[in-house]
């Protein structure tokens, strides 16, 4: 599947990331990927932030990012990462990988903008082996019925998409990992930032297990 270069979007990520990250996120960057070991893949894995807070257990990383501008940064990130990592081409919805061939599988602020969720969540399942762990931190949908329920709607039809690579700000996508046929583990739910009318503010953070 041919993927698109998004020149733009890929600088100003980079420099929204970095920023996010000296704001709080980084703390959710290093809980994300805690304890995990053996064959791992990360799905848009970016400009490669989470990479180096891998624990050494990690045996192997694959990271997976389609954006070629993002792609070359990650390959860059992972000469200094404290694990072995493989940067490589593709979609979240067509994984080049046999089935039950890793131990555990990482989504980071990916799953909002995947544009078929439910079929990037089967591929992942696929690909992990049985009892495997899907680590995921992501912005997710406001409580329905919410004043910022209505705000993420009127935004994801009309210009949130396209100013920000294909996000969408009203996925739920806890549920969709348990649709998916995981099953939930732990559920961290929070706001970032804590305070203002962001609409992509409400975040979750928790692992599932393919049974």
């Amino acid at each position: 599947m041919p993927t698109k270069s998004r020149p733009f979007f890929a600088r100003q990520y980079q420099r929204v990331s970095a920023a996010m990250d000296r704001a709080g996120v980084l703390e959710h960057r290093r809980a994300l990927v805690a304890g995990l070991s053996g064959r791992v893949i990360e799905i848009g894995a970016g400009h490669g932030l989470n990479f180096a807070h891998y624990p050494r257990q990690v045996t192997e990383l694959v990271a997976v990012e389609p954006e070629p501008n993002l792609h070359a940064a990650a390959v860059l990130a992972a000469r200094s990462a404290p694990v072995p990592v493989t940067v490589v081409d593709g979609v979240a919805d067509d994984l080049p990988y046999d089935d039950a061939v890793f131990d555990a599988a990482v989504t980071s602020l990916v799953l909002c903008s995947v544009p078929d969720q439910a079929r990037a969540l089967a591929e992942i399942r696929r690909v992990l082996r049985p009892g495997g762990q899907l680590r995921f931190y992501e912005h997710v949908a406001a409580p329905s019925g919410s004043l910022l329920h209505g705000v993420q709607r009127f935004f994801d039809a009309t210009i949130w998409p396209y100013v920000a690579g294909g996000c969408h700000t009203g996925r739920d996508t806890a549920a969709a990992i348990e649709a998916a046929g995981f099953v939930l583990d732990e559920v961290h739910r929070f706001r970032f930032p804590e305070r203002g009318p962001n609409p992509a503010s409400p975040h979750v953070r928790g692992s599932a297990t393919r049974p």
